[in-house]
Order: structure tokens, then C-alpha cells, then sequence
């Protein structure tokens, strides 16, 4: 049997080029600012076709309105 590796009960951050134990606001706030340094920069996304309408609806919704990206695509078309 696979040993399991412990899980992760609080978030880490990169601080001066080391993770360092984290809030998860402080977390939050620096997965954010991530992102908006990145907005509409390759950036693309891949739904799942097993999902339901409102989720690859709010997939698409988050991909083109928060990151100013088209590139969405998923294999509904399959």
C-alpha cells in the first residue's frame, strides 16, 4: 500500500524566494494579486463536459470577464 503524505492544513506563500507559512487571507490576497499581475496574459481555461450548464457557464464567465480572456474551451464538442 502507497504511503499517504500528510496533508497541508495551512497555506504557504513565497517570501523573498522561500514559502513561508501564511494566513489564508495574506494567501488569498497574494493568489489574487497573481492573478491580476497576469490578466489577459495566456491565460486559458478547459471545462469539463460531465460538469452542469452553471458551471462551465461560470467557467467561461470567470475566463472572459476577472482574467480578459476568450481562450476557454472544453470537449463538449467530442
Amino acid at each position: 500500500m502507497a504511503r499517504r503524505r500528510p496533508r497541508l492544513t495551512t497555506p504557504y506563500v513565497r517570501r523573498n524566494g522561500s514559502l513561508e507559512p501564511a494566513t489564508w487571507d495574506e494567501a488569498l490576497d497574494a493568489a489574487a494579486a497573481g492573478l491580476a499581475a497576469q490578466r489577459g496574459a495566456a491565460f486559458g481555461m478547459f471545462s469539463c463536459s460531465k460538469a452542469t450548464n452553471e458551471v462551465n457557464f461560470m467557467a467561461q464567465k470567470f475566463a472572459r470577464v476577472v482574467m480578459s480572456s476568450n481562450n476557454i474551451d472544453s470537449c463538449n464538442r467530442t
